[in-house]
């Protein structure tokens, strides 16, 4: 599936942040954790991929949905803002 650059760039975006889990990326996109990771690992700089592997293996609130219907959505700061 071939994706425009805003959609890989909020990809991104939301694979970076601590508290969007993957569910709400696959919600919005379809794209499950191991897409999204060669996702990351095609577009970033190998160390910039290395950090974020670092930072999301293992961690609570990237791998499972709270009990809390806001996790389904995201939304970011930036997006409303016109660029």
């Amino acid at each position: 599936m071939k994706l425009p650059i805003y959609d890989i760039s909020r990809i991104i975006e939301m694979a970076w942040e601590d508290r969007t889990p993957f569910e709400a990326i696959k919600n919005t996109y379809n794209l499950k954790e191991k897409d999204v990771i060669s996702l990351m690992k095609k577009n970033l700089k190998k160390g910039s991929f290395i950090l974020w592997r670092k930072r999301v293996r293992g961690r609570k609130t990237k791998l499972k949905i709270k009990n809390n219907l806001n996790y389904l959505r995201h939304q970011s700061k930036n997006h409303n803002k016109y660029r």
